[in-house]
C-alpha cells in the first residue's frame, strides 16, 4: 500500500460515518495527511467519500490493516467502533494516542462547552437545552449558541467559527467517552441504567464510561446529575466543581446547593437560597413523565450554564421534539401511529408505552443488547393489546413475554421476518381510539444503518397506509 504523504506524519481515521468525515476534514485542512478506513465496502460510502474529494485523504475499504499505522501519530475512533478491534490493540501496544472527534474539539474549541450524556433522553434534552442557549444569545446573555456531538453534526466542523463567548451544546454517548481524556465545562449526567451491554460488557464498564464526563473537570467547571437515578446520584462524589441536581421526584432537598425540580405544577430553580418558578410543569409540550424529566434536567443544565429564567421559559413552550422519539407520524381511521425508533433498549421502550392511556398495538424487535426483559415484559401484560415483533431479536423476546392467560394481554402475539410487514399487520388490527407505537426494544442494526433509518421507513410505510386511504 503505497502513499505520498511526505515528511508529515499522516493520522489514522477508522469510520467513515459523520464524525469520521469530520475528523479526516480538520486534519486535512491542517496540512496533515489522513488515512480513513472503514469496514464497508467503497460502493456503500460513495457520498462520505465525495465529501472529502481533493483533500488529502487515502481511503481503505472493507477492513482495517495494521499496516495502516505505520509511522501514524493519532488513532481517531468513530463513535460507533469499538475499542477492543485488533487494530485499536494494535495501537495501544505501540503508545500511538488514541482519541475521537469530540475530545479533538474540546481541545480546540474556544467557546464555553456544556456535554449532556446519560442512558435516556440525551438527544431530547440537548436538544432543548441548545434552544434555551438559542434564547439566551437572542437575549444577550452569550454571544452564540452552537449543538451538536453525538446528535447527529460534529461541532468540529464549526469550531473555526466559534468564540470565546459563545456556548456549544453536545451529546455526549458512552461510545465517544471511553477514550476521552478531555471534560467539557458543564457536564450532565441524565441517568444511568443498563445499556450498550453488548459493547461494553458489564454495567460496571457501561458506568465507568459514562462516568469520564466528569473525570477530567476541574474545580471552576460544573456537573449537573439526576437524583431521580439512583446510579446517577452516587456519582457526586466524583464531582470537582459545582454541583447541580435536577428530579421530578422529589421537591426540595436540604443537601441541594442548586436544583430544579417540581413544585406543586410549576417547574422551579433553586440557587443561592432562592427559589424561582419557570413556569407550569403543563408548558411541556411533550408527551410522557420522562419528557418532563428531560425538561426539568435542561432547566437544571441551563441553570448550571448561567442562562437565566426567562431564557428557559421562553424556550420550553414551542419545543416540540426531535424526530423518532414519540413522534405523531399520522392517524389514520381513528388510530393514531407512533415513532419511537430511538427507544433501542427495553427501558426506554417502557417509558414510551408509559406515555399512552390508549389501547396500545406495539411494534418491537430489532437486534438485542444483552439487557433484561423482564420489566418490560411485565408492562407489555398491562397495557398492550396486541404485540407484534420483527426483527432478529423477535424469538428472544417472545420468550421473555412467557406464557399468556386466556383472555389476558396482549390479546395476540404475532412475529415476521420485517418492518413492512409488521406495520401492515398492525393496521389490520389496530381499532379506532388504539395507538400504534413502533417502540422496538432492540437496536436497529440487524436490518438498518441506524435508528433513524428504520424510523424513516416506518414513517414512510405509515404514510403510505394513510395516502391508501385506509389501515
Amino acid at each position: 500500500m503505497s502513499r505520498e504523504r511526505g515528511h508529515l506524519a499522516h493520522v489514522v481515521v477508522l469510520g467513515l460515518g459523520r464524525q469520521g468525515v469530520a475528523t479526516a476534514r480538520y486534519f486535512a485542512a491542517q496540512g496533515v495527511p489522513v488515512v480513513v478506513s472503514d469496514r464497508q465496502p467503497a460502493h456503500a460510502l460513495e457520498r462520505e467519500r465525495m465529501a472529502l474529494h481533493g483533500l488529502n485523504v487515502h481511503f481503505e475499504f472493507g477492513g482495517h490493516p495494521l499496516e495502516m499505522l505505520e509511522g501514524a501519530s493519532l488513532l481517531h475512533l468513530s463513535g460507533g467502533v469499538p475499542g477492543d478491534l485488533p487494530i485499536v490493540e494494535a495501537a495501544r501496544k505501540r503508545g500511538l494516542r488514541i482519541t475521537n472527534d469530540s475530545q479533538l474539539f474540546l481541545e480546540i474549541s474556544p467557546a464555553r462547552v456544556v456535554g449532556i450524556t446519560g442512558s435516556a433522553g440525551k438527544t431530547t434534552t440537548t436538544s432543548l437545552v441548545g434552544e434555551m442557549a438559542r434564547a439566551a444569545a437572542a437575549r444577550g446573555e452569550i454571544h452564540a449558541a452552537w449543538v451538536g456531538g453525538n446528535i447527529g453534526n460534529p461541532l468540529l466542523n464549526e469550531a473555526a467559527e466559534m468564540q470565546s463567548g459563545d456556548v456549544a451544546v453536545m451529546e455526549l454517548s458512552s461510545f465517544q467517552l471511553e477514550v476521552m481524556t478531555h471534560s467539557p465545562h458543564v457536564a450532565a449526567v441524565l441517568n444511568l441504567s443498563p445499556n450498550h451491554l453488548d459493547r461494553h460488557g458489564t454495567m460496571d464498564a457501561y458506568r465507568d464510561a459514562k462516568s469520564r464526563i466528569l473525570a477530567f473537570q476541574h474545580v471552576q467547571d460544573a456537573a449537573v446529575l439526576g437524583w431521580d437515578s439512583p446510579e446517577t446520584r452516587a456519582l457526586a462524589g466524583r464531582v470537582r466543581g459545582g454541583l447541580t441536581y435536577f428530579s421530578i421526584e422529589r421537591g426540595l432537598q436540604p443537601e441541594w446547593g442548586a436544583a430544579a425540580f417540581l413544585e406543586g405544577d410549576w417547574i422551579c430553580l433553586s440557587s443561592r437560597g432562592e427559589t424561582t418558578r419557570i413556569l407550569p410543569a403543563a408548558s411541556v409540550q411533550l408527551r410522557g413523565r420522562h419528557n418532563l424529566a428531560n425538561a426539568v434536567a435542561a432547566c437544571a443544565i441551563a441553570l448550571a450554564a448561567g442562562f437565566s429564567p426567562q431564557s428557559m421559559a421562553q424556550a420550553i413552550p414551542g419545543f416540540r421534539g426531535v424526530p423518532h422519539r414519540l413522534e405523531h407520524v399520522a392517524s389514520i381511521e381513528g388510530v393514531d401511529w407512533y415513532n419511537d425508533s430511538i427507544a433501542t433498549a427495553p427501558e426506554r421502550a417502557i417509558a414510551a408505552m408509559r406515555s399512552f392511556d390508549q389501547p396500545i398495538v406495539l411494534l418491537a424487535g430489532g437486534r438485542d443488547k444483552q439487557l433484561p426483559w423482564e420489566e418490560w415484559a411485565q408492562v407489555v401484560r398491562s397495557q398492550v393489546e396486541h404485540l407484534v415483533l420483527f426483527g432478529e431479536a423477535a424469538p428472544l423476546i417472545r420468550r421473555a413475554l412467557g406464557e399468556i392467560a386466556p383472555d389476558a394481554r396482549p390479546r395476540t402475539v404475532s412475529a415476521f421476518a420485517e418492518l413492512g410487514q409488521a406495520v401492515g399487520y398492525a393496521a389490520r388490527v389496530a381499532k379506532p381510539g388504539d395507538v400504534v407505537l413502533l417502540a422496538p426494544g432492540g437496536t436497529s442494526f440487524d436490518q438498518y444503518r441506524d435508528f433513524e433509518e428504520r424510523g424513516e421507513h416506518y414513517r414512510l410505510l405509515v404514510r403510505g397506509l394513510q395516502g391508501k386511504g385506509k389501515r
